[in-house]
């Protein structure tokens, strides 16, 4: 081959990885085709060492894009949170969460403990690891997404809505009894999570005992349909730890509880090698009727 010809080698890459949409293989290609000379690489080895630089970039990048659209208050890592604030903290559960298994199984998980604990923190964190997985998260509080039904219900658009929301991998719904709902709210609420079921995963927060979700949503018989649904595949999390003054003076002032202190973390059920699947004891409690509707995608009479 000439001298002439060898020059013109290659001379196209730079219009072809723009038509192909690889910047970081153009950006990588002089030093990688260097090196791979000098070490005489096989073909194979050249084209996969530029091509995953290209796929990291791209996995990089689209999980900033779906931790954006997620719309956390806070971005919150498992690196972050505080695990040496109690000793007693059971570390390798939540770590056991991390894997994200529950979320292919379309399971859920349910963070109940005292305000301040580090309910929020661990969902957010939680969340953000979907995220870089490859899984789509929605983030608001229990407020916020009944405030969404409410609207879409005015635009005769609830159905859509709750269509679209089922293209999210997870739904994390927070703070479910800061405040008190409607029983109107309560309904969208429940509508939200009875849709969901099996067919997608929840992280709920809550300074509440089940017990007391009665009394948050108006309606016993609606609590207990909710907490039926919530919890029939579910991993419960149940924060101990006191809350920090420093962490009860940002929650009052802010008028959230992100939760940036360490907590004691028990598992009920354990950390098997799958997410823990149980009825909720409490649904005992609101005496549903028989004919009460139980599958998937039904409703409220």
């Amino acid at each position: 081959m000439s001298a002439k010809a060898k020059s013109k080698a290659g001379e196209r890459l730079p219009y072809l990885l723009q038509k192909l949409k690889a910047p970081r293989v153009l950006e990588r290609l002089d030093e990688t085709a260097e090196r791979a000379r000098a070490e005489e690489w096989p073909y194979e080895q050249f084209l996969e060492s530029l091509l995953e630089a290209e796929v990291f970039a791209r996995d990089a990048s689209g999980a900033r894009q779906r931790v954006r659209a997620a719309q956390f208050p806070q971005r919150k890592t498992l690196e972050d949170f505080d695990w040496q604030a109690q000793p007693a903290a059971e570390r390798p559960l939540v770590m056991h969460l991390a894997q994200l298994a529950w979320i292919d199984e379309r399971a859920n998980v349910c963070f109940l403990g005292p305000p301040g604990t580090g309910k929020t923190h661990l969902a957010i964190a939680l969340a953000m690891k979907a995220c870089e997985h490859g899984y789509r998260v929605a983030f608001a509080t229990a407020q916020e997404w009944v405030s969404r039904l409410e609207a879409a219900q005015d635009r005769n658009g609830l159905e859509a809505e709750l269509r679209r929301l089922e293209r999210y991998h997870v739904l994390v719904v927070d703070e479910v009894g800061y405040l008190p709902l409607e029983r109107q709210a309560a309904n969208l609420l429940f509508a939200l999570i009875s849709r969901r079921y099996e067919r997608g995963s929840i992280v709920v927060t809550s300074n509440r005992s089940f017990e007391q979700w009665g009394e948050i949503l108006g309606d016993a018989m609606v609590a207990a349909a909710l907490i039926d649904r919530l919890v029939h595949h579910a991993t419960m999390v149940t924060p101990q730890g006191k809350e920090l003054p420093a962490q009860g003076a940002r929650r009052r002032h802010r008028a959230r509880r992100s939760g940036s202190v360490a907590t004691r973390l028990r598992l009920s059920g354990g950390i098997g090698g799958r997410v823990v699947h149980f009825r909720c004891p409490i649904v005992a409690h609101y005496s549903l009727p028989l004919d009460f509707p139980r599958e998937k995608g039904d409703s409220l009479p």
